[in-house]
């Protein structure tokens, strides 16, 4: 499978991610998160399985946990966006990019509401799982 890569970076440009996807940036509708969180940050997530996340930042990232403390959301530490959203398991990262970060985000369906906060602590990774991309930080699948 051939897969496209899509760029972009955060307000001061300290990271900077690469996505590869399977199809191209129109094809998908990202997820707003209905959270305490995520609701006053305006994010919204683009994910795809059978894609890939990378994250390349000059500092260290910022970690940060919410909700039931599962995942760990990724921010810049120059300027505070947060790059990702990413859970770890059996040394593996998976993770969803803030899809306003991508240089081409106008080429998005428009997101669609979801509400994670409905689902059990099993049922989010089980979701996560299904749905995320597999993630490296700065060259590593891990934080």
């Amino acid at each position: 499978m051939t897969l496209i890569a899509y760029s972009g970076n955060c307000e001061c440009g300290n990271s900077r991610v690469t996505v590869y996807l399977p199809q191209t940036l129109d094809k998908y509708h990202p997820r707003a998160c209905d959270c305490n969180f995520c609701v006053p940050r305006q994010l919204s997530y683009l994910s795809d399985p059978d894609g890939m996340l990378e994250i390349e930042g000059l500092q260290p990232f910022k970690l940060q946990r919410q909700g039931s403390n599962q995942a760990v959301f990724v921010t810049c530490h120059g300027c505070d966006t947060v790059i990702a959203v990413t859970f770890k398991r059996a040394n593996k990262l998976k993770g969803a990019l803030n899809s306003h970060l991508l240089s081409d985000a106008a080429l998005l369906q428009p997101a669609i509401s979801v509400s994670p906060k409905q689902l059990s602590a099993s049922d989010k990774v089980s979701r996560w799982q299904a749905l995320w991309l597999a993630t490296s930080i700065n060259g590593k699948a891990s934080y």
